[in-house]
């Protein structure tokens, strides 16, 4: 009997999407499916006090070993998906839950004379076409009703089937034109069958061209003037598109195919593959890579069908879709390997383009996740930490690691970010950010320098101010064990103290720069290193050659992170800035309009956005807004056009100049005040 919390996920590793789960045992058998509008409170309720359990959810989480989970878009797609792998992996727990009924399927009696759709359940019959399996037999009547005025095949039992015949009058359906009525001979044996076949034939997938030839004979009966036999081809088109719900688990075609999403950074990779037969995806998995080498997405394509097919235990569909197409040789291998030609090609569009943007999402997870993971654990942050130290060849394990990065739009707006690691792990409340105004330019060597001469010029001056940080006395209410040296009203002084590794983003010339800043202030007891972008590189101050650390390579992961996190803040400050400069400079030329009823007017609306959509009259509740001033603001916004898009040089990113600013980066613990 294993223990859950040896297996429970951390709460904030699970998302809070809809999606499926499975429970696996130690053998790796899945012996649960179920399906969650929300997967973070579904799986954290298996993991409460055991005693507070039903006796069978009890029994299944102490028997399971493991549990995993798949995001989809809607709560639909998880139904679907979950009864797919149920019929799938026929899950123990599953049939108990469900009283040991199996699930009800729509069936189309296709060995007897005259076909009927019926909802059935049990063991499926020779001769009879089954479509499912759905989560309540009252959906597959939803369905059925609604494509009964399309197809309008029996559904009846063979006793009033046999009673009709007996009195030559229909049952109800067939005087209100949902069904055929073969009993009374309003069709054929033949033609019935017809009907039944084409149903099938639409539960099946193949939809596109019954839709197509139905519109063409809308579009024939309008123009002969047949309005009215016009307006049932169209509520019968409605209804067959009401009846095929979109949804990103089911392709339309029932095709079969297997789709492989990639998600990477600079060391791993994670691979998703769902597997679709008949349309519905009717398995998945994945794993995570670590990048050995350095290999673009088109190699990590290649490798991850070699790891799936190679084997031969895995079939070949006709499609296989991808990210990025590989080269000819691949399509080959996987030709000779089925037999047929197989179709290798990325999705553009419909279903199959949607479905795909599912597996790239549970890919993006399940990196996040393994991330998560990595940084969570205790032991991984120590052997990072410890990896550092040895490769730079410090003294003790960089317990507080401070990260500098510069960003800047074609030189204008230039700022700059500090984030705090400590063991490992962001402090976000300790996060600063600079304004460069000395000087424009594109001059990231010259900003880094300033940049770090002001954060330890500060760090001198505090303290000088308090003193040594050391463990304070009991009796000092000026600093804190934990926290460092706090000021009167008990916050924690700004830059009181120093890291013991100083990290920037750049290569030898921004090393160089910090180096300078740091001599310049007679501080030398604060370790140096810079992380180049390009081939992940650690510089070293006044050493020709770089760092190299392994890829795989824990302390290299954590300095990635600590570099990514300072580009993510500084490039959000950056934003911030520039869309201030550019709402100001609109409202500059308003006639009699100053500075102090500039900001009253920004910081009421918000936004230059919501600001040209403002009336007079919401113009007038601002304080010092008068209506004729209102009317000037108002007469001049309208006058102009939002500013064109720009394109940011450094990241290659577009930037909506009308769009309202992104505060979601520059506010609470994310956003202290401007270092001036």
């Amino acid at each position: 009997m294993a223990d859950p919390s040896t297996y429970r996920p951390a709460p904030g590793a699970i998302p809070v999407s809809p999606g499926v789960y499975k429970f696996r045992d130690a053998h790796g058998r899945v012996i649960y499916v179920g399906k969650a509008k929300s997967l973070r409170p579904r799986l954290s309720s298996y993991f409460q006090d055991i005693a507070g359990l039903h006796p069978r959810t009890a029994t299944m989480v102490t028997t399971a070993a493991s549990v995993e989970w798949t995001v989809v878009g809607t709560e639909v797609e998880a139904l679907q998906l979950e009864y797919s792998w149920i019929k799938e992996f026929d899950p123990r727990f599953n049939v108990k839950y469900r009283d040991d009924k199996s699930y009800p399927e729509l069936a189309v009696t296709l060995n007897e004379e005259f076909p009927r759709v019926q909802v059935m359940r049990g063991a499926h019959r020779k001769g009879v076409r089954y479509f499912g399996p759905y989560g309540h037999a009252w959906a597959i009547r939803e369905t059925v009703d609604l494509l009964l005025r399309v197809f309008p095949v029996r559904t009846c039992s063979n006793g009033v089937f046999k009673r009709a015949q007996q009195v030559g009058r229909p049952c109800l359906l067939g005087y209100i034109g949902k069904c055929a009525a073969p009993c009374v001979g309003k069709v054929t044996a033949a033609e019935h069958r017809d009907l039944a076949e084409e149903f099938c034939d639409f539960m099946a997938g193949r939809t596109g061209n019954y839709l197509r030839r139905l519109e063409q004979q809308m579009q024939e009966a309008a123009e002969e003037l047949e309005y009215e036999k016009a307006a049932r081809l169209r509520d019968d088109i409605g209804a067959l598109k009401r009846a095929m719900e979109k949804n990103a688990v089911v392709l339309a075609d029932g095709t079969d195919a297997d789709l492989l999403a990639l998600a990477e950074d600079e060391l791993e990779a994670a691979v998703q593959i769902f597997h679709v037969r008949g349309g519905r995806v009717r398995g998945q998995r994945g794993w995570v890579t670590d990048k050995v080498e350095d290999v673009d997405t088109v190699a990590l394509v290649e490798h991850a069908l070699q790891q799936l097919y190679g084997a031969g235990t895995e079939p070949v569909p006709r499609e296989v879709l991808v990210p990025a197409v590989p080269d000819d040789a691949v399509r080959e291998w996987l030709s000779g390997l089925r037999g047929a030609q197989v179709d290798l090609r990325v999705p553009q569009r419909g279903d199959k383009k949607d479905l795909m943007e599912t597996v790239q999402r549970n890919a993006l997870q399940a990196l996040a996740l393994h991330k998560t993971k990595r940084a969570s654990d205790l032991t991984t942050r120590s052997r990072a930490l410890q990896e550092i130290a040895d490769a730079l060849e410090l003294d003790s394990v960089p317990l507080r690691i401070e990260c500098f990065d510069i960003s800047h739009l074609q030189g204008e707006d230039v700022v700059a970010s500090m984030v705090v690691f400590e063991d490992g792990l962001a402090r976000k409340s300790e996060y600063r950010r600079f304004q460069i105004k000395g000087f424009a330019g594109q001059d990231d060597v010259r900003s880094m320098h300033e940049v770090v001469g002001r954060r330890f010029r500060r760090y001198l001056q505090e303290r000088e101010q308090t003193g040594e940080w050391a463990v304070p006395e009991e009796d000092d209410p000026q600093t804190d064990a934990a926290e460092g040296p706090r000021t009167e009203d008990g916050r924690p002084k700004r830059f009181a103290y120093p890291p013991q590794l100083l990290v920037v983003d750049g290569g030898r010339p921004q090393v160089a720069a910090a180096r300078r800043a740091l001599d310049e202030l007679g501080i030398d007891d604060v370790a140096l290193c810079g992380l180049a972008k390009r081939l992940e590189e650690v510089w070293l101050p006044g050493q020709d050659d770089p760092v190299v650390l392994p890829r795989t390579s824990e302390g290299l992961y954590l300095l990635q992170r600590v570099r990514d996190e300072a580009h993510r803040f500084a490039i959000a400050y950056q934003r911030t800035k520039r869309s201030k400069r550019l709402t100001a400079g609109e409202l500059d030329s308003v006639p009699g309009l100053g500075e102090t009823r500039r900001q009253a007017l920004l910081k009421h609306f918000g936004s230059l956005k919501k600001l040209r959509a403002a009336t007079v009259d919401e113009l007038c509740e601002v304080p010092g807004i008068g209506r004729r001033t209102a009317e000037t603001v108002a007469a001049a916004l309208a006058s102009r056009t939002p500013a064109a898009l720009a394109v940011n040089t450094a990241t290659g990113e577009i930037i909506d100049d009308s769009a309202e600013p992104d505060r979601t980066e520059t506010s609470g613990p994310d956003a202290p005040q401007e270092t001036p």
